[in-house]
């Protein structure tokens, strides 16, 4: 026989050596677990809201208070704004006078403000907390990719209306930013529990 005739069904044999040990069904690989960005995120610390509003809280200091600058925002409405994060807390608040229709509106837009995320939202959670004060705080959190995670209002029906929600300035999906979120949740915690009026 001709050694290239050898050589050749030599190298046939071989190549299909090869493709037979190439196609086994038994993966010889660890799939790595899901992983996400580092995020460095500072100890929680807090500083007392400066004077001049009808409520007092603790906020983060990695925060900034900035006056909320849309053209329907009133007196007291405020911005917890966070730089390093693109995080932002929106506060409104407005004064009942007793009034119970603006009462009943302020409750039914809470409601609202938070539904509108129902399209986008996996789910969404409510719950009541108690603050050491004796205010109940509805709680809002919502899952999903949606442009606000977590949602709250407060008030005694008669005077004080209270309300904040958590944004993110950034296209980041939110998965990513989980840490995050439950860092500020946090932070937002603290804030209701040291709420008072004044």
């Amino acid at each position: 026989m001709p050694v290239s005739a050898s050589l050749r069904g030599l190298s046939a044999a071989l190549s299909f050596l090869l493709l037979a040990t190439g196609c086994s069904s038994a993966p010889d690989y660890t799939p790595k677990p899901k992983g996400y960005n580092r995020i460095d995120l500072p100890p929680h610390s807090y500083q007392q809201l400066a004077p001049g509003h009808p409520y007092t809280f603790q906020y983060s200091q990695q925060a900034r208070i900035l006056r909320d600058s849309s053209y329907l925002a009133q007196p007291h409405w405020l911005n917890i704004y966070y730089p390093q994060l693109h995080a932002n807390v929106q506060i409104t608040y407005a004064d009942l006078k007793g009034n119970h229709q603006l009462y009943n509106k302020l409750l039914e837009d809470a409601r609202k403000l938070t539904s509108k995320h129902e399209i986008k939202a996996t789910a969404i959670d409510e719950s009541t907390m108690k603050t050491p004060n004796g205010m109940r705080v509805s709680v809002f959190e919502l899952q999903g990719e949606v442009p606000s995670q977590f949602q709250f209002y407060t008030t005694d029906s008669t005077r004080h209306f209270f309300r904040g929600a958590l944004y993110f300035r950034t296209a980041t999906a939110n998965d990513s930013l989980a840490p995050v979120i439950e860092y500020v949740k946090q932070d937002v915690v603290k804030l209701l529990n040291t709420l008072k009026y004044q």
